[in-house]
């Protein structure tokens, strides 16, 4: 008998790279994603479908990284960078022949066929276009897609609530058209989160939940600590006369001291204030199985050394071999040890799940969910065996009689929550607030993603319904600020991981929106530039620029 439901959530996105180079900052991120997760990932999920394993996960694909997965562009240069792979690795072949190094060229010889692989799978398999692939799996009922916003914008930052509908209309637009449904959940942009309030001067802001559920998203993901710490309040349900009839209600209803509230806790979802909006919590212990510095499985000895690369290809030949080991003396890979070793921790993590989830049903009585919540990339791009390991624990879950495999969706659906929270503000982010984003070394930043704010409510005013050039223009500049609110620009700043390039990415979208918009405000609508404008940032083609003001 079943006593629980188990999800991978699975959250893809990646800086807007397009047209911005290659290595080290640009469009090399995308294609290392591509090559080492995301077609890793979707041979898996075919596999296990091809083998009538019933496999289910849960994947978010942030709309500004399906517009540059889906771009020609992208994906043509993304069959060069295979080629200088494959190329690369068989020159590494014969260097090491040449050497006498048998080991070294074993190893060249795994990745020449592994490159090769991933070549054949784009090229031929998923007729070089990733995004109709993950809708096929969709349409088959492997997965269930999330969406998020347009450009991962950190929205309890942002100055004008039009912006944050801007962020949800063009991200549900470019769901709707790449395939061929709304979407149902959302992974909100560094699980960020922000309750209803009221201004200095008076103004009242929604919840976050409201703009969901105005765009028709039904469920959101949240960090551990926002479920754990948010304030349950209960739920009374009866009838009400609506304007198409009797319909149900829910009414949040406070515990009182002789009813204590119940404990909040990630095993069950909940509804967020008065929305008819869910919410579902990353489970902390999943979480730290993987995430661990101490005990998290990438850091098994004989996985893959991510860090150490080959000086003339740029290949990782070696294992992680020990704890605080000098890069210098690491061993080298053998990978039929990791592949032993993916087994045993895919073992171990099922088993896992399974205690937890029959340990709950003992406490409480209900049927919980453990969801399993990751940044995608983790897997197969810095955990080389990671993808091999998310599909041996679907494999061993897919038949257990103890777990149900499920989406976050279906869940919700099948087993719709019960009580409504207040949840606190905060994200997933350092200390679970918002310094990520906003610090000592990105506060600059803000005052001028504010002031664009200001800027688009001003065009949206003079040009209410705008036709023609002075469409296009706008549109364009709706991009722009789309580009310009992007969270991870802050955020590659304050890591110091590509300031340089965060900064200048940053500043090349505020001066191309103010272009834009002066050129209204001055004179003219220059076509002539919004054009070249679209040729750099070529995204969204169906935007309305009045989504700013929905």
């Amino acid at each position: 008998m079943k006593k629980g439901a188990f999800t991978f959530v699975l959250h893809s996105h990646l800086p807007y790279a397009r047209q911005a180079g290659r290595w080290p900052h640009g469009e090399e991120w995308l294609h290392e994603a591509a090559a080492e997760t995301y077609i890793p990932l979707l041979n898996a999920l075919n596999r296990l479908a091809d083998e009538g394993v019933p496999a289910k996960l849960t994947l978010t694909l942030t709309p500004i990284l399906l517009e540059q997965l889906n771009d020609d562009d992208v994906r043509s240069n993304f069959v060069q960078y295979l080629d200088l792979r494959i190329e690369a690795a068989g020159a590494d072949v014969q260097r090491f022949d040449a050497l006498g190094d048998e080991h070294r060229t074993l190893l060249a010889q795994y990745y020449l066929d592994w490159y090769q692989d991933i070549r054949y799978s784009f090229v031929d398999r998923y007729k070089g276009n990733l995004v109709p692939a993950f809708r096929a799996l969709q349409d088959a009922g492997v997965l269930e897609i999330a969406t998020c916003a347009a450009t991962h914008g950190y929205l309890p930052l942002l100055s004008k609530d039009d912006s944050i509908n801007l962020q949800l209309k063009t991200a549900v637009e470019s769901y709707k058209r790449l395939f061929g449904r709304p979407p149902q959940a959302i992974w909100l942009p560094e699980c960020a989160y922000r309750p209803g309030f009221v201004t200095e001067d008076g103004t009242s802001r929604a919840g976050l939940e409201t703009f969901l559920e105005a765009h028709g998203i039904q469920l959101f993901f949240v960090e551990t600590h926002l479920i754990e710490g948010g304030r349950p309040q209960g739920i009374a349900a009866g009838d009400a006369v609506g304007p198409y009839g009797t319909i149900t209600r829910r009414y949040l209803v406070p515990f009182d001291e002789a009813h204590p509230s119940p404990e909040t806790t990630t095993y069950k979802p909940y509804f967020v204030g008065d929305a008819s909006v869910a919410v579902i919590a990353r489970n902390k212990r999943t979480g730290l199985q993987v995430w661990s510095a101490d005990w998290g499985y990438p850091g098994e000895f004989d996985y893959r050394e991510f860090h150490k690369k080959d000086g003339q290809s740029g290949l990782q030949y070696w294992r992680v071999t020990g704890a605080r080991i000098d890069l210098g003396d690491k061993d080298l890979y053998h990978p039929d040890w990791a592949e032993y070793k993916v087994h045993q921790h895919a073992e171990h993590f099922a088993h896992m799940v399974t205690e937890m989830l029959q340990g709950y049903a003992e406490q409480s009585g209900s049927f919980g969910l453990v969801s399993a919540n990751y940044d995608t990339e983790l897997f197969g791009h810095w955990w080389f065996e990671g993808i091999d390991w998310i599909e041996g624990v679907l494999r061993h879950l897919a038949t257990s009689e103890t777990v149900e495999l499920t989406t976050a969706g279906d869940f919700i659906k099948a087993h719709p929550p019960d009580t409504a929270v207040q949840l606190p503000e905060g994200s997933w982010g350092a200390g679970g607030t918002h310094f990520v984003w906003d610090n000592t070394d990105t506060h600059w930043m803000w005052p001028m993603i504010h002031e664009a704010e200001v800027k688009m409510a001003g065009m949206i005013t003079a040009y209410p319904d705008a036709k023609g050039d002075d469409k296009e223009v706008l549109n364009q500049a709706a991009r722009e600020l789309l580009l310009l609110q992007s969270s991870d620009w802050p955020f590659l700043v304050t890591t110091g991981q590509a300031r340089e390039y965060a900064t200048q990415r940053f500043l090349q979208h505020i001066e191309r929106f103010n272009m834009l918009v002066k050129s209204l405000q001055e004179s003219e609508a220059d076509i002539n530039f919004a054009r070249w404008c679209w040729e750099k940032d070529k995204i969204f083609p169906d935007i309305d620029y009045r989504w700013f003001a929905a």
